[in-house]
């Protein structure tokens, strides 16, 4: 080991330590475009007000999840209107709007004690755009929505176009660049089909991370037939079973528009599989494999669910496939076919990969086979893998259908994609904001990075002296009221290491640190450091 690796240690061990030190005080910067953040299905709060005007959060809870989740959140689909509605008539569901848009989805269940990456959704990316110079209500706004109704419904839509414009305005005319995480890329695409017009006004640049552009066949196939869970582990007996969950995807017209894309040539096509009893004539038993493409797969899971129903205030309600809705996002798919996006407009798409995902789905085996399409409900369906971040295939994230700046993958899952730093960085860098990275590219994923020390280096008779000098800057707020800040004495500490080496070499370094107060909770902070290698 050389000199200079015993001093590189310990400037690191001193960066790393006033890193720690010094308080993390956000610096705004004025000069950066608004951001836009959009979440994916499941992705914001959603709050059940009764007839007296109270407020109740539904979306998400970990405590009585399931009982008002059933009481408040079952729905049904008005196909006169395309909208879905809860099954209780004295309740209509709210998204809310604190924090300019972002209190609805940052940490899904804000109660929780203790942060739980399960309720997590943008909070790790807005602490993140903070620290960038970003400021909640200037250049950092959230849209929420109600991820139960259709990506094209008018209502939606008009809240997103008024959304748009507000923060247009509330940024002093600045246009928008937008984030979306999932489902909230079909929403945007689907906006920009129907009010072209106000999204190239408003829009500057559209980031959509883990998009299901062609759907996610595997796992909307299995959350209609068995649900899908949120919370996996010992927590999930607190939250909402997959059978709850499933009454309601079930009158969700956003989850039929999840299904695979039935105008999209797939490369790998997605496949519901099932090994169906057969008797002969002589009512001897055997098994055969039936593989249905994304069209007919449709029709085994309307037969499977022909029969399905809840009972909600002591009534049975009939909860099969929904055909309105199915004929619904068959139209909406057709909207998403032929979005065409503004040219005034850069687009970029981050994927997730390295992910076992789910793409065909099998269900039954040559020694058990289905002898009953409703079986299906019950029954655990093997999956064959395709690339991906866990639930969207990289094959339909990445066939965004647009003119893209770049296309990204990143070894991430769907849900941990939008809080990966690897993510952080290209974001970051894309959208011009924090401190420059002039040595970044995204599409490689490399840093070039210059010299960080000035060092001198002397060859004496009694060994290799070595000379480091860094300067550093913190900034924190001066809690010392009685003096000005460039008043206070320098603060002065030394540190000394050693080391034997190979051959009877010793090493030794000395390091002095000085931090000088100064105005406006400025801190300069000064390294010295000399290393002297001795001959043995």
């Amino acid at each position: 080991m050389t000199p200079i690796t015993l001093l590189e240690e310990l400037i690191r061990a001193i960066e790393l330590w006033l890193r720690i030190a010094k308080e993390q005080v956000p610096l705004v910067d004025p000069t950066l475009d608004p951001v836009l953040l959009v979440p994916g299905i499941a992705g914001s709060i959603l709050e059940a007000v009764d007839e007296a005007g109270n407020k109740e959060r539904v979306w998400v809870r970990i405590l009585s999840a399931q009982h008002e989740f059933r009481e408040k959140l079952w729905s049904k689909f008005d196909a006169s209107t395309g909208k879905t509605v809860s099954v209780n008539e004295k309740t209509r569901i709210i998204v809310p709007e604190d924090r300019y848009g972002l209190y609805a989805i940052d940490t899904l269940d804000p109660d929780m004690i203790i942060g739980d990456e399960t309720v997590y959704y943008y909070h790790d990316m807005i602490v993140e755009m903070i620290k960038w110079g970003y400021q909640e209500g200037k250049t950092l706004f959230g849209f929420g929505y109600d991820f139960r109704q259709s990506n094209r419904l008018s209502e939606t839509l008009d809240e997103f176009s008024k959304k748009l414009e507000s923060v247009y305005t509330a940024s002093g005319g600045k246009k928008i660049n937008l984030i979306t995480h999932s489902m909230g890329g079909l929403l945007v695409k689907c906006f920009i089909s129907l009010h072209s017009d106000v999204f190239e006004k408003y829009v500057k640049s559209w980031i959509a991370i883990a998009a299901p552009f062609q759907g996610a066949p595997g796992y909307i196939t299995t959350s209609l037939l068995n649900g899908m869970s949120f919370v996996e582990g010992w927590e999930s007996k607190f939250f909402i079973s997959k059978w709850c969950m499933q009454q309601l995807l079930l009158e969700c017209p956003s989850i039929y528009e999840l299904l695979a894309n039935p105008n999209f040539q797939w490369e790998d096509t997605p496949l519901l599989q099932i090994w169906r009893e057969n008797l002969d004539n002589d009512g001897k038993k055997s098994a055969l494999l039936e593989s249905y493409e994304p069209a007919e797969a449709i029709k085994m899971i309307e037969k499977a669910l022909s029969k399905n129903e809840i009972i909600a205030d002591g009534m049975h309600i009939p909860v099969p496939l929904n055909l309105d809705i199915l004929k619904w996002a068959k139209e909406t798919h057709d909207i998403l076919s032929s979005t065409k996006l503004p040219e005034s407009v850069k687009f970029y798409n981050i994927y997730g990969t390295d992910y076992d995902t789910a793409h065909t789905v099998c269900y039954g085996s040559e020694r058990h086979p289905i002898s009953n399409l409703s079986h299906l409900l019950y029954a655990q369906g093997k999956f064959v893998y395709v690339d991906g971040d866990g639930s969207v295939p990289v094959e339909s994230a990445k066939a965004d259908g647009l003119n893209a700046v770049a296309r990204v993958g990143v070894a991430a899952d769907h849900r941990g994609i939008v809080c990966n730093h690897h993510v952080f960085r290209i974001v970051q860098h894309w959208l011009h904001a924090g401190e420059p990275d002039p040595f970044y590219n995204p599409l490689n994923d490399y840093v070039i990075i210059p010299t960080a020390y000035e060092i001198e280096k002397h060859h004496e008779k009694c060994g290799d002296l070595t000379s480091v000098s860094e300067d550093w800057e913190i900034i924190s707020p001066n809690d010392d009221k009685t003096m000005r800040p460039a008043e206070l004495p320098p603060m002065v500490s030394t540190l000394n290491a050693s080391r034997e080496g190979k051959e009877g070499t010793l090493e030794e370094v000395q390091a002095t640190v000085v931090v000088h107060p100064e105005n406006k909770g400025h801190q300069h902070v000064e390294v010295r450091a000399v290393g002297v290698s001795h001959g043995g």
